[in-house]
């Protein structure tokens, strides 16, 4: 049965970081494609980060970039979000999704952006985020 548990939510100051992680069970975290998303009180949900199945290769929405990092323990079967110089308007609840192995991989997964989270083949509860002095 494959699961994602997300967890590493919190409140945190303005300025400050927060890591969170995502549990991946049931499949080989290695070969499929996660991404994580956010959705913020009242609006849509929104792509974050994501690292592709297979190569590895990741990437950043450009709010993220230079401020968030996204990796993969393998062998923990666990992923991770690291998430510095935090501001107010990321408050929100940040969820991962896993796409399974297919063909064109990078549709989930690229510099040019991934689709809405729906898309993706399994999604976690998420944890919530706070980010307020």
């Amino acid at each position: 049965q494959v699961q994602l548990v997300e967890s590493g939510g919190g409140l945190v100051q303005p300025g400050g970081s927060l890591t969170l992680s995502c549990a991946a069970s049931g499949f080989i975290l290695t070969e499929y494609t996660i991404a994580w998303f956010r959705q913020a009180p009242g609006k849509e949900r929104e792509a974050v980060s994501c690292i592709r199945g297979g190569d590895g290769e990741t990437h950043n929405v450009q709010f993220a970039k230079g401020r968030f990092t996204m990796t993969r323990d393998n062998a923990k079967q666990m992923v991770y979000l690291k998430m510095n110089s935090l501001k107010p308007e990321d408050t929100a609840v940040y969820y991962c999704a896993a796409a399974f192995p297919r063909a064109f991989m990078e549709y989930y997964c690229s510099e040019s952006g991934w689709p809405f989270s729906y898309e993706y083949d399994y999604r976690g509860q998420g944890t919530q985020v706070t980010v307020s002095s």
